[in-house]
């Protein structure tokens, strides 16, 4: 059977930045293993790297100028310009260092409204992982719009 992971990432009490983690805890398909990373993703490296799996999803705030709760894949040369940076190490490090590990890797950024130090995720940003949670259940990558640039 093969296999797929999903990372979330983000800091679950600074608002809006923990929506990866709102994700991942809630994602669940037959042969998706889903983790909740929070700030440190490289500290999952080794379950990524012995499961090799077909598709590594990155879900993660991220400050792309579009509506709040709307949702983008970030291609790898765009990463550094909307990176919200609550990470240990930053993402395109993360992302070149598995690069030989999975198949495809994909980040997903979902525009924040707000992060605040004890704020919990707002209402346009939860309901854009909701939509973000039902397109991840029904395998269609493919349907989620690349990041255009500025």
């Amino acid at each position: 059977m093969t296999t797929n992971i999903l990372l979330g990432i983000g800091n679950p009490l600074n608002g809006d930045d923990g929506v990866g983690i709102y994700v991942a805890e809630r994602f669940r398909k037959d042969d998706w293993i889903s983790l909740a990373c929070g700030t440190a993703p490289e500290n999952f490296t080794g379950i990524i790297r012995k499961t090799r799996p077909s598709c590594l999803v990155l879900v993660d705030a991220a400050a792309m100028g579009i509506s709040p709760g709307d949702y983008r894949i970030i291609p790898r040369d765009k990463i550094e310009d909307v990176s919200i940076g609550t990470h240990q190490l930053p993402l395109s490090f993360l992302i070149d260092f598995l690069s030989d590990t999975a198949s495809r890797i994909i980040l997903i950024g979902i525009q924040p409204e707000r992060s605040g130090t004890g704020e919990e995720i707002s209402l346009p940003v939860r309901r854009g992982a909701e939509r973000l949670l039902r397109v991840l259940s029904t395998g269609e990558l493919d349907r989620i719009p690349v990041l255009e640039s500025k």
